[in-house]
């Protein structure tokens, strides 16, 4: 399928100038809207085939890995858009430093959701430097998010913030909890926030060059290592201290996440526990969710891992994005906001029991009344909302 690339400057109503840009099927109308939410040091731009996330774990300095995912989901006849968060890629603003992490969250919010239909923007404060068509079109379909790492904080605030605009969300190793075997001591902490409001741009936190343990293709991490417009600096103090408080927000209260998901994690990932995916999966209160694990993949899962297994993981996500996209009637739109609490409370009240898949693996379903039908629970969760924790097969 042919695409179209585009690039659009919008100004924050903090005046700064950020870059965006989206990917669209160029014959036909994007059967769903995908929405990239970026990692620490990264960016969206079309330039570049891999993107590395040195997300700060503050003293002990991870890093992660963002594919650009754009032509995939595009070709894959998806409407897919992103946002360089300021400071980062292309967009204005100090190199890397976040002086609030909700203003990231605010700016993707108001971003996103002009596309949507769902925000205007107001002139003076939020302006677009190239307005694009009219979006019209977009109201009604379907709309996800797709993070990797800092970028998973960035989607599951989204989501508090408006918590059923989003009909759902693939969230690639998230930042949303900090793993206890790195967790830097509370002292620490405290020595350091003293000083923020005095240093906040010093680089002063001590960070891993981690790489090597993130990119198993050497090829893949050697152009990792040489894109320019990738921050591999340390850690400015500030920004350092906002990734914990967010990351420690976002912890206490994954039990409030009802969105559909699928999380993904490597299991031979050395960078980011997946104990830490698996603590969304076990306290959300999301009836649809799915955790993919899959054995002897690194970190790098849609970017440093070789080419098939990177395509292995891309259909998995093209399949559960699959599955759950469709045209929303206006009247469902507004009846599903206005009966979130109703509809969850009906659909957590569900027995649960365990089947197998058609591929052996263990899933968690919930059993439905003989009058509703089940959606497909064999190697991903179907529409219906049913829980579903796999292993897949390494490539």
């Amino acid at each position: 399928m042919d695409i179209e690339y585009h690039e659009e400057l919008v100004r924050n109503s903090r005046g700064v100038q950020l870059f965006t840009c989206r990917w669209l099927p160029a014959s036909s109308s994007p059967k769903a809207l995908v929405f990239l939410c970026h990692g620490y040091g990264a960016e969206c731009s079309e330039f570049m085939r891999v993107t590395m996330d040195v997300a700060v774990w503050l003293l002990w300095g991870n890093t992660y890995c963002l594919s650009e995912c754009g032509i995939k989901m595009a070709t894959a006849g998806y409407g897919v858009f992103g946002i360089d968060y300021e400071g980062h890629g292309k967009s204005m603003g100090t190199r890397c430093y976040i002086k609030k992490f909700d203003t990231l969250v605010s700016d993707c919010n108001q971003f996103f959701k002009s596309i949507c239909g769902g925000a205007t923007f107001i002139a003076g404060s939020w302006n677009l430097l190239n307005p694009s068509a009219d979006m019209e079109d977009y109201r009604n379909k379907s709309r996800f998010l797709y993070s990797e790492s800092m970028g998973g904080a960035v989607a599951l605030l989204l989501h508090r913030k408006d918590p059923t605009f989003w009909d759902g969300a693939i969230l690639v190793a998230p930042m949303c909890k900090i793993s206890e075997k790195v967790k830097p001591h509370p002292v620490v902490i405290s020595l350091l926030t003293k000083v923020e409001d005095i240093i906040p741009k010093w680089k002063i936190v001590p960070t891993k060059d981690i790489i090597d343990s993130t990119f198993k293709d050497p090829i893949k991490r050697e152009k990792v290592r040489k894109n320019k417009l990738i921050y591999q600096g340390k850690p400015r103090l500030k920004s350092a201290l906002e990734l914990l408080r967010a990351s420690m927000d976002v912890e206490d209260n994954l039990s409030e996440v009802r969105m559909p998901f699928l999380v993904l994690h490597g299991e031979a990932d050395t960078v980011t526990d997946p104990e830490v995916s698996r603590a969304l999966y076990e306290r959300s209160a999301s009836i649809d969710k799915t955790i993919k694990l899959y054995p002897g993949m690194w970190h790098g899962l849609t970017a440093g891992e070789p080419d098939e297994n990177v395509e292995l993981v891309f259909s998995d996500i093209l399949e559960w994005l699959d599955q759950r996209s469709r045209h929303w009637k206006s009247e469902e739109r507004a009846r599903a906001r206005l009966e979130p609490e109703n509809k969850h409370s009906q659909e957590a009240s569900k027995e649960i029991s365990n089947i197998t898949g058609s591929n052996g693996a263990e899933s968690l379903v919930p059993v439905l009344p003989q009058d509703q039908p089940q959606h497909g629970c064999s190697f991903l969760c179907g529409l219906g909302g049913q829980p579903n924790q796999q292993q897949c097969s390494r490539m």
